[in-house]
């Protein structure tokens, strides 16, 4: 019988220490490093080494780990890695919106990423589809399950530059968020 409880602790143990180790994924924190990388390198770095090891299949999580592929493709130089995180990206993207495809946070971060992508690689196929979404959870909200702070940072992206026709703007700008 004490071995038996020496080998339950041993395994509680193990497990806690594990647990400590262990990355966390919450969508609060990855909204803000994900902006955080889109602006710094060195947080670039931090947020792919991050999402380089989550192995899981939220779907949310999963376009997070996606946009870290892309972001990595803004700060290196050569072509060849450029065009190896996009592809994985694109790749991550797609098992993303395959397991919800209605999630228009899953969405807005595919459209973000195919708006920077520059055209002649033919990589950005899904912004109409995916802005749709977003605009369609948006205009939903809070029904659609965005969070009011995610909402108004949807919209104000949306709004900026010539990503929506005037008639979307216009519906955006009236949204009460």
């Amino acid at each position: 019988m004490s071995r038996f409880i020496l080998f339950f602790l041993l395994v509680v143990c193990i497990s806690v220490a594990q647990a400590a180790n262990a990355t966390t994924y919450k969508l609060s924190e990855l909204r803000v490093e994900y902006l955080a990388a889109s602006k710094d390198e060195e947080a670039a770095n931090q947020f792919y080494d991050k999402m380089e090891k989550y192995t899981g299949k939220e779907p949310v999580v999963l376009g997070y780990k996606a946009a870290s592929e892309a972001v990595m493709a803004k700060y290196v130089w050569n072509p060849y890695f450029k065009m190896k995180h996009l592809n994985a990206a694109m790749d991550l993207f797609e098992e993303a919106v395959s397991l919800n495809r209605e999630n228009p946070e899953i969405r807005f971060l595919r459209f973000i990423v195919e708006y920077h992508i520059p055209g002649y690689l033919n990589m950005s196929q899904h912004m109409a589809e995916d802005k749709a979404i977003v605009i369609e959870g948006l205009v939903e909200h809070p029904k659609s399950g965005i969070n009011t702070a995610l909402a108004q940072t949807m919209r104000n992206v949306l709004l900026e530059k010539e990503r929506c026709t005037p008639e979307e703007k216009e519906l955006l700008k009236s949204l009460k968020i």
